[in-house]
């Protein structure tokens, strides 16, 4: 990856605050399973003084089963919105078979499987909120011999609690967030300690890499 300086967002120039470097440098040491592949995307420059931004694409093989966005944001004089000096905000999305994406209580599934993936590694957050979106596409005429398509989008923000010297454990978020992102493309858990998590069946479609 490149440098931190170069890759992350700041504005007027200058140089990054200690507590938003240290932070950035815990994501990109961060390492996580081998079937999510993440690498540093252009962070938006209006949504706080600094910003730092993730994509990754869960793969099997030569399909893509899931991609998403990790921002994270960056006030040191504070977000009353936020109750602190940092904000992770994420796109996560996956394609779905079309009778699971009918399931009335895929929403509540889907919120709990981000707050889940927090929640098992211990740790420490506020203030979340976020949508989960269902869209489903038909195809006629020219495309009429497509399948039906399913997707499953979530859009969510956190406020990551602040340790030792105000720096979040970002490197631990980070790995909840692919763990997020594992499970909504349906892979088997990473471990026998997660034996218990529940993932949904993925359109295993014609989409390559």
């Amino acid at each position: 990856m490149d440098d931190a300086e170069d890759t992350a967002q700041g504005r007027g120039g200058g140089g990054l605050p200690p507590a938003f470097r240290a932070a950035v440098d815990a994501l990109r040491a961060a390492r996580p399973r081998p079937q999510v592949e993440v690498e540093p995307t252009p962070a938006p420059q209006r949504l706080a003084p600094y910003a730092y931004a993730l994509e990754a694409v869960v793969v099997d093989g030569e399909q893509e089963l899931a991609d998403g966005r990790l921002v994270l944001l960056h006030d040191p004089a504070g977000h009353d919105a936020w109750q602190g000096t940092f904000r992770l905000v994420t796109l996560v999305r996956a394609e779905l078979e079309p009778e699971m994406a009918a399931d009335p209580l895929l929403p509540e599934v889907c919120w709990s499987w981000l707050t889940g993936a927090l929640q098992a590694r211990g740790l420490a957050y506020g203030e979340p909120s976020g949508t989960i979106t269902r869209a489903g596409s038909h195809y006629f005429g020219g495309l009429a011999e497509r399948p039906a398509a399913s997707q499953i989008e979530i859009r969510a923000s956190w406020t990551p609690r602040e340790g030792l010297g105000g720096v979040p454990d970002t490197a631990a978020h980070l790995s909840s967030w692919c763990d997020l992102l594992a499970q909504v493309a349906g892979l088997p858990p990473a471990g026998p300690g997660d034996a218990s998590v529940v993932t949904l069946p993925q359109r295993r479609g014609p989409q390559s890499r």
